[in-house]
């Protein structure tokens, strides 16, 4: 097992996931030592990916996924042992934030930045479903009290905070919009332009400021390929599939079937 372990570990080496990647490794290798399993904190669905890779690479782990909610975004991974015959229990709570939306106008960046400036990390935070008037906070069960006294504030409006219940949370719907469009290329940035509607110029600048990502990890260069089955994530803006890629046309150009998720 320990050549697979640091095979995983080297995969990762110098990119984004590379201290996941370690964590994510050590917390299998716990399931597979007591035979029963192990949870992490919530995870980006990049993150997720490398825990079902890590999974099926050091054998006798399944791994499963739960973000409190159906349809969440962050969730946490259980690596339970194949002899282990219960359910394991994900440590979920949510807590509740308002505020009075008729004078303040808060957003998911306001909550987490808030909550963040507790001194927490950020996988003890899950999905933020925001609201005119309240925000629910997905977190880990054991800092559900110390988030409820101590969030007090977010950004300079008070809020009042308590402890809610999973049940009071809707499923996750999204509005799908589909796109079919001609580029000169598959770079970064023209797919982004034609997909979020905005000048490839544009595109460019929010590559440059780390707004956007691919398959859920920061796009480093405008150039940067894309595939079909790619997803392109932008801060502000939602997120979008490329759905397929339908060949050249006469004048050269590549035909794209995008699906962006608002």
């Amino acid at each position: 097992m320990a050549d697979a372990k640091e095979k995983i570990i080297r995969y990762y080496k110098g990119t984004e996931g590379e201290k996941t990647a370690v964590k994510l490794v050590d917390f299998a290798a716990q399931a597979l030592k007591n035979r029963k399993y192990k949870l992490s904190g919530f995870l980006s669905p990049f993150e997720q990916e490398m825990a079902g890779t890590i999974a099926n690479s050091l054998g006798d782990l399944k791994v499963d996924f739960d973000g409190g909610f159906f349809g969440a975004e962050r969730s946490r991974a259980a690596f339970c042992h194949e002899d282990f015959q219960g359910t394991p229990a994900f440590e979920i709570s949510v807590i509740k934030a308002e505020w009075n939306g008729e004078f303040a106008r808060l957003g998911h960046r306001d909550v987490l930045g808030s909550i963040l400036s507790l001194g927490v990390d950020r996988e003890c935070v899950g999905d933020i479903i925001a609201t005119k008037d309240f925000a629910r906070i997905i977190v880990d069960k054991k800092m559900a009290e110390y988030f409820s006294a101590n969030l007090t504030q977010i950004g300079n409006v008070s809020v009042k905070t308590e402890i809610d219940e999973l049940e009071n949370i809707a499923p996750k719907e999204e509005r799908v919009k589909e796109i079919k469009a001609t580029v000169a290329s598959l770079r970064a940035d023209s797919i982004a332009a034609v997909g979020f509607g905005m000048s490839r110029s544009k595109a460019a600048n929010d590559i440059s400021a780390e707004k956007v990502q691919l398959n859920w990890q920061t796009v480093k260069n405008s150039s940067q390929t894309i595939k079909q089955g790619d997803i392109l994530s932008m801060r502000g803006r939602g997120r979008l599939e490329v759905a397929e890629i339908t060949g050249q046309t006469k004048k050269g150009r590549i035909g794209v079937l995008l699906k962006r998720f608002f």
